[in-house]
């Protein structure tokens, strides 16, 4: 009995580590400097766009990443109820290992589909501030 939990936690484990989303490392999007601005005042509307991006998502990879958790446990707990309804220990060992998987990867795909959310926001933030900051945002339309 012993091994077959440890083998179940050693499948579970890599979900629940690539299940994470995380807050964006930075934009990806292109944005230039418009011919006139030196490079040196781009790169200060890039930290400070970067900045206002980032307050724009925070707290959401953390939310993101408790919805996955709960998934899981959920699943988990559900599995190891239906195994005791069936009436012996095993089953509800064997159905609650069933379950964390099943919750596992819901969990997972739910943190990579709110992982791909976190970046768009922070892109549409990071464009908006560098846009209003006169820089060229690869599919703009500047007006002059």
């Amino acid at each position: 009995m012993r091994t077959r939990q440890l083998l179940i936690i050693a499948m579970v484990s890599p979900f629940l580590l690539t299940a994470c989303a995380t807050s964006p490392m930075g934009p990806t999007v292109q944005v230039m400097p418009s011919p006139t601005k030196p490079f040196q005042v781009f790169q200060q509307d890039q930290e400070m766009c970067k900045q206002y991006a980032q307050s724009q998502v925070a707290g959401q990879a953390d939310a993101a990443n408790q919805k996955a958790f709960g998934s899981a446990a959920l699943g988990t707990l559900l599995g190891a109820g239906l195994g005791a309804a069936v009436g012996n220990h095993q089953g509800a060992g064997q159905l609650g290992a069933v379950g964390a998987i099943a919750g596992t990867s819901v969990g997972a795909n739910s943190s990579a589909r709110a992982q791909q959310s976190i970046q768009g926001q922070y892109n549409n933030a990071y464009t908006q501030c560098m846009y209003s900051r006169g820089n060229q945002v690869l599919g703009a339309v500047q007006r002059y």
